[in-house]
């Protein structure tokens, strides 16, 4: 592993390396139970980065938590002993390689990610619209276009927005959960 942040890697046959970070392939939408797996094996540190965030419904808008990099994790552990246990892990499909050569990822990088999404590995993402922002018209019949929030009124769950629409400038009310910010794509 680079002190500077560069990927370094292990080699089959090469020499041995006593703890570094991995990442590791999950079977799609195991990383909750690989890293529950791991976890409970002495010596193996995880981390599972997730986001949070607000997903519109018919029904309203439900939190929903996703992992951050679906169908990976990151794993520290000692690559010449522990290999075969953590490739036989509960959820976990591969240690990523490519070839003879197993990428090694810099503990700056992990320190990182643990900054961004804290003690409890989720991270939380603001999507919820404010008065002045640029948004997009996710459904119905504005679908696609941009506006400008002019009013937010939460009790009713409706945004009033401005929008050019048909070669001058309107204002429109709709439901809240038919719209996201600009640049916010889930």
């Amino acid at each position: 592993m680079q002190p500077n942040g560069t990927i370094s890697s292990v080699k089959t046959g090469g020499s041995a390396v006593d703890m570094a970070w991995f990442c590791l392939r999950t079977h799609p939408k195991h990383e909750q139970l690989a890293a529950k797996c791991l976890r409970q094996q002495v010596g193996i540190e995880v981390l599972n980065p997730r986001v949070r965030f607000a997903r519109p419904t018919r029904h309203g808008r439900i939190q929903i938590t996703e992992s951050l990099f679906p169908n990976y994790l990151f794993a520290r552990f000692n690559w010449r002993t522990d290999l075969n246990r953590i490739h036989y892990s509960p959820g976990v499909s591969a240690i990523v390689h490519f070839g003879d050569q197993w990428p090694t990822i810099p503990d700056v990088v992990i320190e990182e990610l643990r900054h961004v999404v804290g003690t409890d590995e989720v991270h939380e993402l603001d999507n919820e619209v404010h008065e002045g922002e640029m948004v997009t018209v996710k459904t119905g019949a504005f679908h696609g276009l941009e506006a400008v929030v002019t009013r937010v009124m939460p009790g009713k769950d409706r945004v009033m927005l401005l929008m050019e629409f048909l070669g001058r400038q309107t204002m429109v009310e709709v439901c809240v959960t038919s719209v996201v910010r600009s640049g916010f794509h889930r």
